[in-house]
């Protein structure tokens, strides 16, 4: 038998791109517990069975492995903190989620796009995990867009449509927004952006803009155009303003970079690469000029 390197493995099986569960239940004691899990699965409707698979490191493991009760909570988008708390925090996780009782005493996570309640149908032992299957006594779901993960990143599937939707419509409007922590930078399964919303019409663009920014949970005075391009891989047109504001409570997607640090990011094009590279070159002396072009040659201007 070939011999894996365990790393490589755990990469190839990241591959797969897959939604973000959190598993809850009780200890006999009362204690809620819960892990967040990605190897979760449908398997029947008729019984209606799904399995999730808690691993043998977890400090919850032997109560998961014998309970007769569990649930599932299917994260939505903008939980990666409630991801991250049950993942790897050490303390009261649910004191750091909103969370209620299922018709069984078991704790889910409120804001979850889909809930199941379920009664322990087996727990098969597998390797370093237990297969746990549970028969689904009760179920909601909302209809609202799922959080993703793949590659050991979040991705967002509302927030890749909104892409998708923006190159249609020919004009995107961003804002690269200055924060006593950072650049705040939108974080997306194809790298970095500055938060960007879609132009519907040609006018009151910033009003949409700053909206938009506050729909997402950021609060920012939008200042001058930086950079306007045309993007002819995407057949869009690109309008980024600078900005300055605050780093949301809960950053979500959302993630700050020191100036010094943004030449070196993954972006999501090359063009904003390109953009985030000159900003970082220019907060040095805090001169900040206008380009205008498209995505490969260009004229800086003096303001």
């Amino acid at each position: 038998m070939k011999d894996f390197n365990p790393n490589e493995l755990r990469n190839a099986f990241g591959s797969f791109m897959t939604g973000v569960t959190v598993v809850t239940t009780r200890a006999p004691d009362g204690t809620s517990v819960g892990f967040t899990a990605n190897s979760f699965s449908s398997v029947s409707l008729d019984p209606p069975l799904l399995l999730v698979c808690p691993g043998r490191f977890l400090s919850s493991y032997e109560t998961f492995h014998n309970a007769t009760h569990f649930a599932v909570s299917v994260l939505a988008e903008g939980q990666e903190d409630v991801s991250n708390t049950f993942a790897s925090f050490k303390g009261d996780r649910f004191a750091r989620a909103a969370h209620g009782d299922d018709l069984h005493g078991i704790p889910f996570i409120r804001g979850a796009v889909a809930r199941f309640s379920c009664v322990t149908h087996q727990a098969i032992p597998a390797g370093d995990h237990t297969i746990l299957l549970g028969e689904v006594k009760d179920f909601d779901h909302s209809g609202d867009a799922g959080l993703g993960y793949a590659g050991g990143r979040y991705f967002s599937l509302g927030l890749e449509r909104e892409a998708s939707e923006s190159i249609a419509q020919g004009a995107v409007v961003g804002a690269i927004i200055e924060t006593p922590a950072g650049i705040l930078l939108e974080e997306t399964p194809d790298g970095l952006r500055p938060p960007q919303i879609i132009a519907r019409t040609r006018t009151n663009q910033l009003e949409a803009l700053g909206a938009g920014l506050v729909a997402r949970g950021i609060s920012a005075n939008l200042g001058r155009v930086y950079s306007a391009f045309d993007d002819r891989r995407l057949a869009a047109h690109h309008t980024y303003v600078l900005a300055t504001g605050a780093a949301p409570a809960k950053a979500g997607y959302l993630r700050c970079i020191a100036p010094p640090d943004l030449p070196g990011q993954r972006y999501t094009t090359p063009a904003i690469a390109t953009m985030m590279a000159r900003f970082a070159l220019e907060t040095r002396t805090r001169t900040f000029t206008l380009y205008l072009g498209d995505e490969g040659t260009g004229d800086t201007h003096q303001t």
